[in-house]
């Protein structure tokens, strides 16, 4: 049995003439929103409100930046501006702690890796380290 399998999936069918239906919805709406403003408000008003709608709607149905649409482009800006962002000033190098101890006169201490998220092992690392570092036999004690 031959099953027709479809092809050009990717593309968007054409709908009113050159424009697919998305295009369509906006120009249609850049131009409508532009003969409102037109019939409602002064002459001047109503065209430096309208140009930017239309070049927006222009932009909207025929504009793509980095082979991605403008309205997804727009939709990243957005929820970039509105979420929260962390922000760094200034990142302090930190020396190994065998640096400092080489300058110091204070006793030498262990560089003791992180090396998990768990607090629990990190305590129980720690701990088995000093051991074995200050080794406590029953003689000195």
């Amino acid at each position: 049995m031959r099953f027709q399998v479809p092809q050009f999936i990717e593309v968007e069918d054409k709908l009113f003439g050159p424009l697919t239906f998305k295009q369509f919805i906006y120009i249609a709406g850049a131009i409508g929103l532009s003969v409102i403003l037109f019939t409602l408000l002064p002459k001047f008003l109503a065209l430096l409100i309208s140009v930017p709608v239309l070049v927006l709607g222009a932009a909207l149905a025929f504009y793509k930046m980095n082979e991605r649409p403008f309205i997804q482009v727009m939709e990243d800006f957005l929820h970039y501006s509105i979420s929260s962002k962390l922000y760094v000033w200034k990142k302090e190098d930190r020396k190994p702690i065998a640096q400092q101890t080489q300058t110091s006169t204070a006793a030498p201490q262990v560089y003791v890796p992180k090396l998990s998220e768990s607090k629990l092992k990190d305590l129980s690392w720690s701990l088995d380290i000093k051991e074995n570092s200050n080794p406590v036999t029953k003689d000195t004690v």
